[in-house]
């Protein structure tokens, strides 16, 4: 291959490290918006439950309180419009995060669960990733695929296999949970429906969820959507239901304990399994390109 098209690769790997470089410089000064983000916990006042037939994209309606960490000022909001995650289990009381750049809490965006910022790292990680992934390109266009085994599927292998651990015991951790979930009566009290239409192809898809109505049992009066789990969702307005939630926090629910459990169970799998393969190819690879294995 024609040595010039080597310009092409170091080019991209240029213009990324360059934005790498920006982008951490930006978190060393305390630049970066989510260093300028400020942070705090607003308290819902008031839910309004969606009417039946209309739309899931704008979530459950609520009217939230927060007061501004830096000015002391108090706020009384709604999530009307866009304002960050779609609220999807709701009740009077809950603690939402909410966000917003520092001197204008108008601006303000909610997320479902309150977070602590970061450093604004992850697009110059994402940049720096791609001008590795560049020199891994080059690599396996020069010396054969085997380096493009070594290089992608080797670091992912060492990620997958130091998190590996952790990763089980938090799935056994969440299958050990579900023994302790409450059962409790709930009704769908709406429907919601979207409708998508793909213009490429002249069709539409219609989405149902359905939003149950609950009390737990301290007394708390939970509105949520209800995505899977539901037979016929489409006509399950007014449906009484049993459902399990986590007694420490009602917006996690299930409706089928051993269904639920076996997803768990399959996920773990479907895990180790990944990480074996790709711990393999790494193998493979690191093989072919020192030798041992004839190819």
């Amino acid at each position: 291959m024609d040595g010039d098209w080597h310009v092409y690769p170091a080019v991209w790997c240029g213009v990324f490290g360059l934005l790498a470089l920006i982008g951490y410089a930006r978190s060393l000064a305390g630049a970066t918006r989510a260093q300028r983000t400020v942070r705090t916990i607003g308290r819902i006042d008031r839910v309004d439950p969606p009417r039946d037939g209309s739309s899931p994209r704008s979530g459950i309606g609520v009217v939230v309180s927060f007061q501004d960490p830096e000015t002391g000022e108090e706020f009384t909001v709604t999530n009307d419009g866009d304002r960050g995650d779609r609220i999807t289990a709701a009740w009077t009381g809950r603690e939402i995060g909410v966000h917003y750049l520092r001197g204008r809490p108008h601006a303000f965006r909610f997320d479902r669960h309150p977070s602590e910022g970061g450093r604004g790292l992850a697009w110059p990680a994402f940049a720096l990733f791609l001008v590795y992934a560049g020199v891994v390109v080059v690599a396996a266009i020069d010396r054969g695929w085997p380096w493009a085994l070594v290089g992608f599927c080797g670091p992912w292998a060492l990620f997958g296999v130091y998190h590996l651990p952790g990763s089980v015991r938090d799935r056994r951790r969440r299958i050990a949970a579900l023994d302790a979930l409450v059962e409790v009566r709930a009704r769908v009290v709406a429907v919601l429906t979207s409708v998508t239409v793909d213009e490429g192809e002249g069709g539409t898809s219609t989405s149902v969820v359905p939003v149950v109505g609950f009390t737990t049992l301290d007394g708390k009066e939970v509105t949520a959507f209800c995505e899977s789990g539901l037979p016929d969702p489409a006509g399950s307005r007014g449906r009484e239901v049993t459902l399990h939630h986590d007694p420490d926090d009602p917006s996690v629910f299930v409706m089928d304990v051993g269904a639920e459990r076996r997803s768990w169970k399959a996920d773990m799998a479907v895990t180790v399994a990944g990480v074996l393969l790709v711990a393999a190819a790494a193998v493979v690879g690191a093989a072919a390109v020192t030798g041992v294995v004839a190819l």
